[in-house]
């Protein structure tokens, strides 16, 4: 079991991968770290997902430098939290896209996230001191938004709540290319501290139903091939399963958080416990599952007051 709080023990530099998923489509990976996604059109790109700080961007660009000079116009986020939207100054975007609900995020809780992130995986903010605050979409939408890189279209979809409840993914139909941030990971734990793990499920399947030939996941290595994709894509509802469940029949019959803990341990540690930021997510997700299965329906704001405290609850 883990004893040091969340990642602030993780002090290894990971290798960077840029793999392309499609024509002209990138996932910017790194072993289990923040991956982004690159969408190349005729006449501009796209960046999905900016990193947690402008200098941790600029990585980006250096690999996007090296198979085009075409301007970065838009920066899409896939939802709010902060290790994946406030390195989006450094990329230079003429627009920073959104969904409606991932905006009123970062209003209703942006500050708190980004002290509460920072404060558990200090390795992600190089450059911390270069974030220039808060981000904010300058652009918004509801369900769905096409965006046009020359002949290019992009699809940019809210296809139900999971992982946030704001999530969109970016779906490039020329080449059947999703990027699904965080809703779908591979050989990488979920984080559901502020999931829905009631509609994830669902989500997935409308991921599936798009019958993608490759997907850019939140962590993890870029999936290639239909075998590669499902498999993936089933991997992460097992876990969301294999989380919920357990916490749930602990809080039916009146069992303690602690209970609950020990009760997802026991599910998941076997199927799940090498993979990347396990330790770190698993008393956040056992926590919000067990107040989503007692009825709490939006996810209470993590502090990193709130952080400390739960983790000494549930890891001493």
């Amino acid at each position: 079991m883990s004893k040091e709080f969340a990642s602030t023990g993780d002090l290894t530099e990971k290798e960077i991968s840029f793999t392309e998923v499609g024509r002209d489509l990138w996932a910017f990976t790194a072993e289990g770290d923040l991956n982004t996604g690159v969408i190349i059109g005729d006449d501009s790109a796209m960046i999905v997902d900016a990193q947690a700080t402008p200098q941790m961007a600029h990585l980006v660009v250096e690999k996007i430098r090296g198979v085009t000079d075409k301007p970065i116009n838009y920066v899409t986020l896939s939802h709010y939290h902060a290790v994946r939207v406030l390195g989006a100054s450094g990329y230079d975007a003429q627009e920073i896209i959104a969904s409606e609900t991932c905006r009123s995020m970062i209003h209703e809780r942006g500050q708190e996230d980004w002290d509460s992130e920072f404060a558990r995986m200090p390795r992600l903010f190089k450059g911390h001191e270069s974030i220039p605050g808060l981000t904010w979409p300058t652009m918004t939408f509801r369900d769905a938004m096409t965006v046009y890189l020359g002949q290019r279209r992009v699809e940019l979809i809210h296809l139900g709540r999971a992982h946030t409840a704001g999530d969109i993914v970016a779906w490039v139909p020329d080449e059947q290319v999703m990027f699904t941030g965080d809703i779908v990971e591979y050989h990488s734990a979920c984080y559901c501290g502020d999931a829905h793990f009631g509609d994830w499920g669902a989500t997935l399947d409308a991921i599936k139903a798009h019958r993608p030939a490759a997907i850019a996941p939140g962590r993890g290595d870029a999936l290639v091939g239909d075998e590669t994709v499902n498999a993936a894509i089933e991997n992460t509802r097992d876990f969301i399963r294999s989380t919920y469940e357990p916490v749930a029949h602990v809080a039916a019959r009146g069992g303690s958080l602690k209970d609950a803990f020990e009760a997802c341990r026991a599910e998941c540690d076997e199927k799940f416990s090498a993979y990347a930021i396990y330790e770190h997510c698993l008393p956040f997700n056992v926590a919000r599952a067990y107040d989503e299965s007692l009825g709490i329906d939006t996810p209470r704001i993590w502090t990193a007051e709130r952080d400390r405290e739960m983790w000494d609850a549930l890891q001493g």
